[in-house]
């Protein structure tokens, strides 16, 4: 495996870059993220040397477009509301200052409650994050087994993941893999990423036939893949940064509980 120090000349820069090794990748390939960050991802068996000179032949590109993504900004949290875009729900969230343990109560579909002590900001996300990775299994599951029926392949397991690079992946043991974040996407989106993975049970690699495949069942895909590649920007900063909640001072938490 590559390691990314030996490729960047400075330190600050090499946290911002990342090399992914790829058995299926056929040539080397960058991607810059909406947040400044820069994926190298690199076929089997390439040098150090060969990756240095393509991101020395590509780097004018890479500034570029990372100074065109910006900083973002950081999302609300707590937030008001969790839009599911790819399943159509919209979730409000009500934040309950507490005494006990920090926790999310589904009260009825389309609302949560955030309870605990409320200045526990990290606490409070990582729990929202749990409640995210739970209801994408129920809800991703069925589309996930119905489209397999339909394209004709068996799929083993469904595994959800946090990831910042990749939206999916898929073994050759059967088991899809799907990173949460593509709720926050467009339903036609979701459903490319459900049929790129499961084409990969015909095809373990990007070849033509691969690509072929996914056109059998998806024609808009290059529309779609494209879309995918910018859906980070519609993804809510707080489910990857520590969150930091926007009040100064429990007393102004207080203030956002409900009357009773």
């Amino acid at each position: 495996m590559l390691r990314q120090l030996e490729l960047w000349d400075h330190k600050d820069e090499a946290r911002e870059w990342a090399v992914r090794p790829s058995v299926r990748a056929r040539r080397l390939s960058v991607r810059v993220f909406r947040d400044g960050g820069v994926e190298i991802v690199v076929p089997p068996r390439t040098s150090p040397q060969r990756v240095s000179a393509f991101v020395a032949q590509h780097r004018e590109w890479i500034e570029r477009q990372r100074r065109r993504s910006g900083p973002r900004e950081d999302s609300p949290f707590p937030p008001a509301s969790l839009q599911l875009t790819a399943i159509g729900e919209s979730w409000s969230c009500t934040a309950v200052p507490d005494s006990g343990r920090v926790r999310v109560i589904e009260e009825f579909p389309g609302r949560l409650r955030l309870l605990g002590p409320l200045h526990h900001a990290e606490a409070l996300r990582q729990r929202l994050r749990d409640w995210l990775l739970r209801h994408a299994g129920v809800r991703l599951e069925p589309p996930l087994r119905q489209l397999s029926a339909e394209m004709g392949v068996c799929v083993q397991r469904l595994q959800l993941r946090y990831q910042r690079t990749r939206w999916g992946s898929c073994s050759r043991r059967g088991t899809i893999s799907l990173n949460v974040c593509v709720l926050f996407q467009r339903p036609e989106v979701l459903r490319y990423l459900l049929v790129h993975e499961l084409s990969h049970l015909r095809h373990m690699n990007h070849s033509q036939r691969f690509w072929d495949h996914v056109g059998r069942f998806e024609p808009e895909w290059k529309r779609l893949d494209a879309e995918l590649l910018q859906g980070w920007r519609l993804v809510p900063t707080w489910l990857f940064n520590r969150a930091r909640p926007q009040w100064a001072a429990p007393a102004a938490a207080a203030a956002m509980a409900p009357a009773p």
